[in-house]
């Protein structure tokens, strides 16, 4: 089992805030401790919103809760009643990650038998905002998230998991049921990829050039998604279509398997070459010999596609297209890469560690 970030962060969220409350000598900082476990989050712009929108979601919580139980008691179909209407108006309002502390806030204060009711209810109220308060310092202050290197990370482990299999199935190597099963999984890390990219996305910088920084690599991560997502397509439709390749004319399919080769090459360079790994002018004239390589491609293709007794054609134009595709799409990243090192040297230097984040 691997300790993470976040599951590290919850534990000390708790901590804090039931210290706190012991420190202001509030009764059962439990609920404190409960508060901090909806509120961690896993980036600072989120933490940050989260306890704008729990300010919002639990002040309307423990204002129902005390108006219930001023007026109707606190008998448990009240409870349940104003928990209905703590739900509609935080719907209402579009703050509905908030409902769950808010029910807990309106349960914690309308199930108080004592006399001093009032005062009973703000010392809920303030276990409740003290536990979101210790979750967004906790998150602010210990581990801060590296949303860069987790995102260049995961750009970079699914590419060279496709790359391998991309290799394999060149050398007609790949077992099919494995290589299937291995897409199913490059599909769901597509997903945390882009999950990933919103978080990095969400971070705010507050200097005016770091945010022109900021969004040229915003455009160049987006890049690098798209390009990959072309890859592992490209790879599906290769698997697909393995037997039809293999009916190839053999200059026909020698040509692919050197075209894929080189383009996945490159791939790996220009990755290497964002980080500054290797220097910017070796994928250059690499780049100009898959362009070639594009053109004898698809001269090949319309060679044999006029040849009047053939008809297999339509099976394989997919995998063409997608080559095609993929080879636009990594000369577009490596422009933007080339675009970023040239204007962007001393002065915006990557935060990407040297360590392998999954």
């Amino acid at each position: 089992m691997k300790l993470g970030a976040r599951m590290i962060k919850t534990g000390l969220a708790i901590t804090m805030a039931i210290y706190l409350a012991m420190l202001f000598n509030l009764n059962t900082p439990v609920f404190a401790a409960i508060a901090a476990t909806f509120a961690i989050q896993p980036s600072i712009y989120r933490s940050y919103q989260t306890i704008i929108e729990q300010i919002q979601g639990n002040v309307i919580g423990a204002f129902f809760a005390i108006v219930g139980v001023l007026l109707l008691g606190n008998s448990p179909f009240v409870i349940g009643f104003v928990v209905v209407i703590v739900i509609a108006v935080n719907l209402k309002i579009n703050v509905e990650k908030t409902i769950p502390l808010a029910i807990v806030t309106v349960i914690v204060i309308m199930e108080s038998q004592t006399p001093n009711f009032i005062s009973f209810a703000l010392g809920r109220f303030l276990l409740i905002m003290l536990g979101v308060v210790s979750a967004f310092l906790v998150n602010l202050i210990f581990m801060p998230p590296k949303h860069e290197t987790k995102l260049y990370y995961s750009i970079s482990n699914l590419t060279d998991d496709i790359i391998k299999w991309m290799r394999m199935i060149n050398r007609h190597a790949s077992d099919y049921s494995a290589i299937k099963d291995d897409i199913g999984t490059m599909k769901e890390n597509s997903i945390k990829m882009d999950q990933l990219y919103l978080l990095y996305k969400e971070d705010r910088t507050y200097l005016k050039h770091n945010q022109f920084t900021k969004g040229r690599k915003l455009v160049i991560y987006r890049q690098m998604i798209h390009t990959t997502k072309k890859l592992l397509e490209l790879l599906r439709n290769l698997h697909r279509h393995e037997n039809e390749l293999l009916c190839m004319p053999e200059e026909l399919r020698e040509l692919i398997t050197e075209q894929v080769e080189c383009l996945t090459s490159c791939h790996e360079q220009v990755l290497l070459k964002y980080t500054g790994k290797i220097r910017s002018q070796h994928s250059a004239g690499l780049l100009d010999e898959l362009c070639e390589n594009k053109s004898s491609l698809m001269k090949s293709f319309m060679n044999y596609y006029n040849e009047v007794e053939n008809d297999q054609w339509m099976q394989w134009f997919p995998v063409f297209a997608l080559i095609i595709d993929y080879s636009d799409q990594l000369e577009h990243l490596n422009r933007l890469v080339e675009s970023f090192k040239n204007h962007h040297t001393d002065d915006n230097e990557l935060t990407i560690k040297e360590e392998n984040i999954n």
